[in-house]
């Protein structure tokens, strides 16, 4: 437990936080707590300064609240992801939007928290998302290619090309599809791709897992025979079909 504590320690000293909100109080009171847990973290208050500084290259997680005037949360990022699939982003929603949480996965949010929340379950997500995001980043490069049928992955790198050809994928979606093809021709249950990929246990009702799967397979596209590689099993979670 030692050991665990200490590497998540480390990991959050170099974690450098951006959050976008534009209430200016709640965004001190945030910053603040992040900087005590040992993150470097940076508040602006507005949808084109966190597009901006998302951009910057100087982040490795962004905090995206949806209600902002202007623009927006969702319009930021969708503005963040026409430039840059990779960088993590944890939306915060209007507690039971189910909408706006929605819309915020397929454009290709991370994660979400619905608001109110307290600063320490913020900080359990994000650690969460940098946990998966920086052990994979740090695997054995011996293990740096997976391949099932035409999709190949290169976790190390984050890459992954589909029948050759690049293929752009979220952090997120990265991790489930890894899941998938590390257990290609098992079928995976929803808990195990919740706790492996998005690193905390399937909530209630929770369709973050379908979202990301809907927009991997809408990125994959019909193999050669018309099926999607990515197939459900009513009941049981999903399977990546290596043939």
């Amino acid at each position: 437990m030692a050991n665990q504590c200490e590497g998540d320690g480390r990991r959050a000293m170099m974690a450098r936080v951006l959050l976008v909100d534009d209430d200016a109080e709640l965004g001190e009171m945030l910053t603040d707590y992040l900087e005590r847990e040992g993150f470097a973290a940076q508040a602006v208050q507005d949808g084109e300064s966190g597009v901006t500084e998302a951009l910057s290259g100087r982040y490795d997680l962004v905090v995206l609240d949806v209600m902002m005037p202007r623009l927006n949360g969702i319009d930021a990022l969708r503005r963040i992801r026409q430039h840059d699939s990779r960088i993590p982003v944890l939306m915060l929603t209007a507690k039971g939007d189910d909408v706006d949480r929605i819309i915020g996965l397929e454009l290709g949010a991370d994660d979400y928290v619905p608001k109110p929340c307290t600063p320490r379950e913020l900080v359990a997500r994000i650690r969460a998302i940098l946990r998966r995001t920086q052990d994979r980043e740090s695997s054995d490069p011996r293990s740096d290619e997976l391949a099932a049928g035409p999709l190949t992955l290169w976790p190390e790198k984050r890459g992954a090309a589909w029948h050759g050809q690049p293929l752009e994928l979220t952090s997120t979606e990265f991790n489930l599809l890894e899941v998938l093809v590390r257990q290609a021709g098992r079928v995976v249950s929803k808990q195990e791709l919740s706790e492996q990929a998005l690193g905390r246990p399937l909530a209630r009702y929770d369709r973050s897992i379908d979202v990301h799967l809907s927009s991997i397979r809408h990125k994959l596209g019909a193999d050669l025979d018309g099926r999607s590689p990515i197939q459900t099993v009513r009941g049981l979670g999903y399977q990546f079909v290596k043939e």
